[in-house]
């Protein structure tokens, strides 16, 4: 499943670049050192923070996406850092136990 794809599915928009990197498996986490220890290439992240150690984390494992629910807003630095380093952003009305559910029956492993 693509960035693209899953934004479709959780009904969400693409904020930044990067709309085709793969998604190989999901996270639902708001804490980040257990992402920063658990995190894996190809994930698509779930959570409610937007700063910038978010996207710091999320490259660090060469994540495909981060996913902000319930339309949490980011500001305009995160995601100019999320486009610079590879990192997609969906933001979506759902929550993320919505989100979770639906990447898992869509095939998304964790």
């Amino acid at each position: 499943m693509t960035v693209n794809e899953l934004a479709a599915l959780i009904e969400g928009k693409v904020l930044s670049l990067h709309g085709e990197n793969d998604i190989k498996r999901g996270c639902v986490c708001d804490l980040l050192s257990w992402v920063m220890a658990r995190g894996s290439e190809g994930c698509a992240w779930v959570t409610v923070q937007t700063h910038l150690n978010v996207v710091a984390v999320a490259s660090l494992h060469e994540m495909a996406c981060v996913v902000w629910p319930e339309n949490v807003e980011a500001d305009a630095e995160s995601l100019a850092k999320a486009d610079e380093v590879g990192v997609a952003v969906i933001s979506s009305p759902l929550s993320a136990y919505k989100i979770a559910g639906l990447m898992y029956e869509a095939g998304v492993g964790a």
